[in-house]
């Protein structure tokens, strides 16, 4: 109901009041009422930098797998009930997925948006029914569910790790880098909404017996019942259409827009703009982090564009 900011340069706190009818902050708003300010006085450089709260989303999913059931039977027996998936996550440990932020294009809308975003499956079962958000840029606040007909299949989160640890070669793979005594950590895996699609992206790291910190060592890539494994996005992308990357040409200059770009320029760019994300990530740099993944996200709607042709 309310964000509050600190000027880490004097000490200042302002308290900016999100939801004006949320009774509590009312109560609080009557005792001190010059400590609140309304929401449409944040300055817009700060607007920009908000994001939903995840403990506060994770309460709200758990809450809708259950009361999204109308019938009371189905309800009072919990036939239906949703979950938040599992994922393989470091060492092949299964754990509870959490919620993550992406920029993406919603169904129906025009414009890309900065979401809080988790898929749900049927309790007990590993496909997916259903993706969850939260929206964070216009209509802040504002909850959406997308449901998948149940008559579809749609793979859930673990029925991708299966498919991940059934592809020869990944496996082939892993197992190499084990024997060599190198510990094989599993990133989280993101489930992306592209347009009537989802695309998988999962991170593979290598932390070495002697280092400190794990190395990004290959990004798995599944779409379409297709998985494929690379070096990193620019080769996992080449692979996917079937695009030589030899044939890449010199890379773009920034700023160029990317009307007009074949789609060999395009895995160019998105290559660039990832780099710099994980740049940016090492300095600590989470603003120029979150520039540059809603510039990868925008390289990404044109390469589909230009595939789905």
């Amino acid at each position: 109901s309310v964000k509050v900011v600190i000027d880490a340069y004097n000490g200042n706190t302002d308290f900016y009041v999100i939801d004006s009818k949320d009774p509590l902050i009312k109560t609080y708003m009557n005792i001190f009422p010059d400590l609140f300010h309304r929401f449409e006085e944040m300055p817009s450089s700060l607007k920009k930098h908000i994001r939903y709260p995840e403990d506060l989303f994770r309460i709200q999913v758990d809450v809708y797998g259950i009361y999204h059931m109308t019938d009371p039977t189905v309800f009072y027996n919990k036939e239906d009930k949703w979950v938040v998936p599992n994922e393989v996550y470091g060492q092949s440990n299964k754990v509870r997925m959490i919620p993550y932020y992406i920029i993406t294009k919603l169904p129906e809308e025009k414009d890309l948006e900065f979401i809080l975003m988790i898929p749900l499956t049927p309790k007990n079962k590993d496909n997916m029914i259903a993706w969850m958000a939260a929206k964070c840029d216009e209509d802040y606040g504002e909850l959406i569910i997308y449901k998948f007909p149940k008559d579809k299949l749609i793979f859930g989160p673990m029925q991708i790790e299966a498919r991940i640890d059934q592809d020869d070669k990944i496996s082939q793979q892993l197992t190499l880098w084990s024997q060599r005594g190198s510990d094989v950590i599993r990133g989280n895996l993101l489930v992306i909404p592209l347009g009537n699609t989802l695309l998988y992206v999962e991170p593979l790291y290598i932390k070495a017996e002697k280092a400190t910190m794990p190395e990004l060592k290959r990004v798995i890539v599944f779409y379409k019942s297709r998985v494929i494994m690379e070096r990193d996005l620019k080769h996992a992308f080449s692979k996917l259409f079937s695009i030589d990357i030899e044939e890449v040409a010199e890379e773009m200059p920034r700023g160029i827009k990317n009307e007009n770009k074949t789609i060999i320029e395009l895995i160019d760019i998105a290559l660039e703009h990832y780099n710099n994300a994980e740049s940016n990530i090492k300095d600590g740099n989470w603003s120029g982090f979150g520039e540059e993944l809603r510039n990868l996200k925008m390289v990404l709607l044109d390469m589909k564009n230009i595939t789905t042709k």
